[in-house]
């Protein structure tokens, strides 16, 4: 929105405002003045914001009907505009074909004087003159004295020599000066009902925008700059993936070719069968190939070393550690009868050349005997 900003900042119905700023007034068209609103400048920003905004809703939103939500918007408001309470826009036409004082481009309320009105200049003048179909021409004196005659005389029955060359008669000039700032007037008022409602349909995201920016501007020039390469990066990765990105819906397992293997086959080795091995720690393998494969690796391996238990064969299809360690105490038991004893079968030879083992060496030798 930074091109519809500048159009803002740069208009004479907009304000000197910061963008932050700016995202909050935009929705409310309200604080502009009404004789700024009939200006030619300030319908064509309406139109360009009002298009930015259906374009942007139909891009995140593309599911709403935006068309039905304005058809019923453009519903209530001719209702409200035939009884006059669309709100900024009362009042809207005074029936001897007169602007309102507050929507013309110069109030003549608040003069009295021809001289007081020539204190406007040339330009405002002509600028008012002009959109009430009179003539332009003239010195500032003459200009205001045309333009003072408005204040009390309805257009229909000024003077034909008043208004602008074209002009068929004086009433139908002033019918019809009427009826088209009438139509103006209205369509202006039905962009900013629309623009209202749209705006309310994307709150949140502007919200959101409007966070971002006074994150953005409390930063320093040090972490812009780094924040600005992190979404490069990011943005370089999801563009990866979006072109590596598969269609799998039921998650099966890739094969050698980067691709979701078939389905039969996935259905064939049991993939979808999941076996726990709590020597692992509880690391779940899906397919039988695959569990009796990890009794050989590292992970079923480390766990094994962790108990103290050696991993042979004989501990295959064990996942248990509590019955892991009931058969590592049998097999040791079962081993104990062929186990070497050192007491009684390390040798042991005296002076004379006998041979002892252990036990009795140990006792002879306790009693002096050798």
């Amino acid at each position: 929105m930074h091109e519809l900003y500048n159009e803002y900042i740069n208009s004479k119905f907009g304000k000197h405002i910061e963008y932050s700023v700016y995202l909050d007034v935009f929705s409310q068209p309200n604080h502009v003045p009404r004789n700024l609103k009939l200006t030619r400048t300030y319908r064509e920003y309406l139109e360009h914001l009002l298009d930015y905004l259906i374009h942007f809703f139909q891009r995140i939103e593309p599911l709403q009907d935006l068309d039905r939500i304005f058809s019923k918007v453009e519903t209530e408001f001719e209702e409200l505009w035939a009884d006059g309470k669309i709100e900024g826009w009362k009042n809207k036409v005074l029936e001897n074909g007169h602007i309102p004082s507050n929507d013309s481009v110069v109030d003549l309320d608040y003069y009295s004087t021809v001289e007081e009105l020539m204190e406007v200049g040339p330009e405002k003048l002509k600028e008012g003159l002009a959109a009430l179909g009179l003539k332009t021409g003239g010195t500032v004196k003459q200009r205001a004295e045309r333009l003072f005659l408005t204040k009390h005389t309805p257009l229909a029955k000024l003077d034909k020599k008043h208004f602008a060359k074209g002009s068929r008669d004086v009433g139908l000039n002033g019918a019809s000066d009427a009826s088209q700032q009438t139509d103006d007037v209205r369509q202006i008022a039905l962009m900013e009902t629309k623009l209202k409602r749209i705006c309310e349909l994307l709150s949140e995201t502007i919200l959101q925008t409007k966070e971002n920016v006074e994150k953005k501007q409390a930063l320093t020039y040090e972490e812009m700059e780094l924040e600005r390469e992190e979404e490069e990066v990011q943005a370089d990765t999801e563009s990866d993936d979006e072109e590596q990105q598969i269609y799998n819906p039921l998650k099966l397992p890739m094969g050698w070719d980067g691709k979701p293997i078939p389905y039969w086959l996935y259905k064939l080795h049991g993939l979808g069968q999941e076996f726990k091995c709590e020597i692992c720690g509880n690391h779940s393998y899906w397919g039988r190939r695959a569990f009796e494969r990890h009794f050989k690796e590292w992970r079923h391996q480390h766990g094994m070393r962790c108990l103290g238990i050696p991993n042979t064969k004989n501990f295959n299809e064990i996942t248990s550690i509590e019955e892991a360690k009931a058969l590592w105490g049998r097999i040791q038991e079962r081993q104990g009868v062929n186990k070497w004893r050192p007491d009684l079968e390390e040798e042991y030879e005296d002076k004379e050349g006998n041979i002892y083992n252990k036990k009795t060496f140990t006792d002879l030798q306790r009693q002096g005997l050798i």
